[in-house]
């Protein structure tokens, strides 16, 4: 079958993919749909460490094919979007509603790929730029067949983490102030979380112009193309500062313009050794920095509210997607997402 490998130095995509049955508790899917985030460029440029060869690919929607035993709540035949969460169920974390904390979700990459009869890595416990991957069951959450899955591809990561990170771990209140720094894939979603929250003013910052659009359909009732210009729409400082690009620099700037009792969310990815800085002084006004790791979300629980929200036409998703790609033209689609020219590249099997 098709998919796209990382081999450590380059990327292709290669028809010889082979992939296991689903063992008790997983579930194969076919993709139909596969969006591309930063995040696998972050793979294939060093960012986020992983080992390799690995199928690329986190953000993914499709039809379950097979499940495994002790799998009740898909079929074969049902419409999933992909989460990145293969977490247990039972520990602490799992059990205090926090699955994006449980430890046995983070950095233990799976093989159930095989290419030449030698094993191949799995990404973020999910390689959704393969015709089939499997997946945890709990991974794996039905949503309506009348949902577009071009479009459902998108919630399993950049919804999931941008919405997520505005209502789940900010809590942003009705009446606050938003900044967002970075109008991306995540950053779109971000200003979308702060409208369906009722901020009232929320501020996008984005060096690119061409930008201010889309951004204000998604949720911004600002447009900036320099942090500089923040001041002059909330001379106070905002309750709430994002930062979706992932430099140190623009982290920075997020905690210089909160308000009082105002938190600086971090979204974006530095390499992993980055380290940032700010003026401890100011931090005694109550200000806080919170990270953020893929929305605080439960996917089981957010999939499907994002779902009906869609549906509702309250949540934009099609909107998120500029162009659609076949697989085989992966590296026009990672070129076209390196230099910004899209909100989010879908690829298509």
């Amino acid at each position: 079958m098709r998919g796209v490998v990382f081999d450590g130095t380059r990327t292709e995509v290669v028809d010889d993919l082979e992939i296991r049955d689903p063992g008790p508790g997983e579930v194969l899917v076919a993709i139909a749909a596969a969006g591309l985030c930063h995040s696998d460029l972050s793979v294939i440029d060093g960012t986020i460490p992983f080992p390799a060869p690995v199928v690329l690919g986190h953000e993914g929607a499709g039809v379950v094919e097979a499940v495994g035993p002790g799998v009740v709540h898909v079929r074969p035949g049902d419409h999933v979007a992909l989460s990145t969460l293969a977490n247990c169920g039972a520990c602490a974390q799992c059990d205090r509603g926090r699955p994006t904390m449980c430890r046995k979700a983070i950095g233990r990459p799976g093989r159930p790929f095989s290419r030449g009869g030698e094993p191949v890595f799995q990404f973020a416990s999910n390689s959704a730029f393969a015709e089939r991957t499997v997946v945890r069951a709990v991974q794996a959450v039905k949503i309506p067949a009348d949902l577009p899955l071009t479009s459902a591809a998108l919630i399993g990561c950049g919804v999931l983490t941008g919405v997520g990170a505005v209502l789940n771990r900010a809590k942003v209140g009705l009446g606050d102030s938003v900044v967002v720094i970075g109008t991306g894939g995540i950053g779109l979603n971000v200003l979308q979380g702060a409208r369906l929250a009722g901020a009232r003013t929320v501020v996008a910052v984005d060096s690119n112009p061409a930008k201010e659009a889309v951004a204000r359909q998604f949720g911004a009732t600002h447009f900036l193309t320099a942090a500089d210009g923040v001041r002059d729409v909330l001379p106070d400082g905002a309750d709430h500062a994002f930062e979706c690009v992932g430099r140190t620099e623009l982290i920075r700037q997020a905690i210089d313009l909160l308000d009082r009792h105002g938190q600086a969310i971090l979204l974006g990815v530095p390499a992993a050794s980055a380290e940032a800085s700010f003026l401890v002084s100011s931090m005694y006004l109550d200000k806080s920095i919170l990270g953020c790791r893929y929305g605080s979300s439960r996917p089981q629980r957010d999939i499907a509210l994002y779902a009906d929200l869609y549906r509702e036409g309250r949540l934009l998703l099609d909107e998120l997607v500029t162009e659609t790609y076949p697989v085989e033209d992966f590296a026009k689609a990672a070129d076209d997402a390196h230099h910004g020219r899209v909100a989010r590249g879908v690829l298509v099997f």
